[in-house]
C-alpha cells in the first residue's frame, strides 16, 4: 500500500530556461526538463492526485511536496514522507508509526520524486502529442510507452510548459489499465532548504513507534 500511495507522487519538478528557436523533439523536451530540475535548487509544489481504475475515477488527494536535488519531503493523504538520499521515513498518521528503509534504486524507481527524470533513457518510446495548450498555457505534450509490456508502467504523459519546461501534469497508466494523473496547482523554485528538513525528527513525534525495515 505504501509504495502504491508514494508511486503517484513522482517527478513533481521544473524552472524556466530559455526556449530554442528550433524545433524540439520528444528528448529534447525531456532533456531540458531534467537539466532544468538539476539547476533547480528547491523546489515547493502543491499538486491533486486522481487515481482511476480502468478510466473509472477511484479518488482525489491533495499534497504538497519539496525538493532538493534527490531529496524530499512528501506530505500527501496522511502519510509524511522524508528521503535525505539514502534513507527514507514513512510516517503514517493514523496508526502513529514510521517505516525506515533505505530504497534500492529499483524501488526509487516508483516512490522518488525525480525517477522520471531518467525513465524515458530506460526501455521507452517517446514522442510528441498533439495538444500544444493545456490548463490555457502553451505546452508540449509528450508520450512514452514502454517496449516492453512486462513493465509495470506502460505509458507515461507529461505535460509541460514551452517556456519554462515546466510539468503541468503528469498521467501515468500501469500494467493492468489502471492509472494516476498528477495536476500541479502551485509551483516555486529557488526555495532555500536545510538539509535537515529531510530527515525524520524523532523528537517532533515522541509517540510514534519506528518500524525499522533495513
Amino acid at each position: 500500500m505504501m509504495k502504491n500511495l508514494l508511486f503517484v507522487y513522482i517527478c513533481l519538478f521544473g524552472l524556466a530556461l530559455p526556449l530554442s528557436a528550433q524545433k524540439l523533439d520528444a528528448q529534447d523536451i525531456l532533456d531540458r526538463t531534467a537539466t532544468a530540475f538539476r539547476q533547480a535548487g528547491g523546489i515547493q509544489a502543491d499538486f491533486t492526485v486522481q487515481t482511476y481504475a480502468k478510466g473509472v475515477l477511484q479518488g482525489s488527494s491533495v499534497g504538497t511536496i519539496r525538493l532538493k536535488g534527490e531529496k524530499f519531503l512528501l506530505d500527501a493523504d496522511g502519510v509524511k514522507t522524508w528521503f535525505d538520499g539514502r534513507t527514507q521515513w514513512s510516517y503514517l498518521t493514523n496508526s502513529d508509526e514510521v517505516n525506515v528503509s533505505e530504497p534500492t534504486p529499483e524501488e526509487l524507481q516508483s516512490i522518488n520524486p525525480y525517477a522520471l527524470l531518467s525513465i524515458y533513457k530506460q526501455g521507452y518510446h517517446m514522442k510528441l502529442g498533439k495538444t500544444d495548450v493545456y490548463g490555457g498555457k502553451p505546452a508540449y505534450e509528450v508520450i512514452l510507452t514502454a517496449s516492453d509490456r512486462k513493465k509495470d508502467l506502460q505509458c507515461v504523459i507529461i505535460y509541460v510548459t514551452k517556456d519554462t519546461f515546466q510539468p503541468l501534469c503528469i498521467s501515468m497508466t500501469q500494467k493492468g489499465g489502471n492509472s494516476v494523473a498528477i495536476r500541479i496547482t502551485s509551483y516555486k523554485a529557488g526555495e532555500s532548504y536545510n538539509d535537515h528538513l529531510f530527515t525524520f525528527d524523532k523528537k517532533a513525534y515522541p509517540t510514534a513507534e519506528v518500524i525499522d525495515l533495513r
